[in-house]
Formats: C-alpha cells, sequence, structure tokens
C-alpha cells in the first residue's frame, strides 16, 4: 500500500513536470496590435483567398503594387495589412497546386506576413522629401 502510493505521487510529480515544462518552452507571442489585426485578417479572409483564381490573385497583387507606389496615396493600417496577409495566404494554395514549392510558397508567406505599415510609412515619407 505504502509503495503504490509513493508509485502514485511520483507518477503525477513527472506528469506535472512535463506538462509544465512543455508550458514553459512554447514560443512566447508579443500580442501587438499589428499582430493581433494580422491575425484577424487572416481568418476572416482566408477560405475566400484559397478559393481565388490566378487570374483574381494577380488583379489583387497589381493593385496593391499600384497602390502602394502611388505618392498621392496613403493606404491605412488596416488597408495596408488587408492586402499583404491576402498575399500571404495565397501561398497556401501555391503549396497545394504545387507540392514541390512548398518550401518557397512558406517563405513567401512569411515575408508577406512579416512585412510592416511602418516600413510603408516610412518608404511613402522618403518619396515625398
Amino acid at each position: 500500500m505504502n509503495r503504490r502510493k509513493i508509485i502514485l505521487i511520483c507518477s503525477l510529480l513527472l506528469y506535472f513536470t512535463i506538462s509544465f515544462g512543455t508550458l514553459i518552452a512554447q514560443e512566447k507571442k508579443t500580442g501587438s496590435n499589428d499582430d493581433l489585426l494580422k491575425d484577424s485578417l487572416y481568418v476572416v479572409n482566408k477560405v475566400k483567398v484559397l478559393n481565388y483564381s490566378l487570374k483574381q490573385f494577380d488583379q489583387l497583387f497589381f493593385e496593391f503594387f499600384r497602390k502602394k507606389s502611388d505618392s498621392q496615396l496613403v493606404l491605412t493600417k488596416s488597408e495596408f495589412y488587408s492586402y499583404t496577409i491576402r498575399i500571404a495566404i495565397f501561398s497556401d494554395r501555391l503549396a497545394a497546386l504545387y507540392p514541390e514549392q512548398k518550401q518557397t510558397a512558406a517563405e513567401n508567406k512569411k515575408k508577406w506576413f512579416a512585412e510592416s505599415y511602418q516600413d510603408y510609412l516610412l518608404s511613402k515619407a522618403s518619396v515625398k522629401k
């Protein structure tokens, strides 16, 4: 009886130690407003963008670059991230269509998710000077 209690206690301690260690080892995400906006845009647009044709994606892509390069127009944060996140989501579709390009698609998705509105505003300011 005493031996069973010791084994049970040791088992429970081991279980909680492993569980706690796993929680600590998880990557901590900074909860910046930009990240929250990007995540919400991703959820809202995912299904729609995964069903885009290549023609629809091309229209989105060129519309974004046309607006981004227009010196008279400054996109809002929401508009800017709406474009970049939809472009990033389309990388998932490309990875599904072309499995041999999965790595490239993942890198492109990461690149588009990393786009920064601050950098965009700085580039707009430098063009105006």
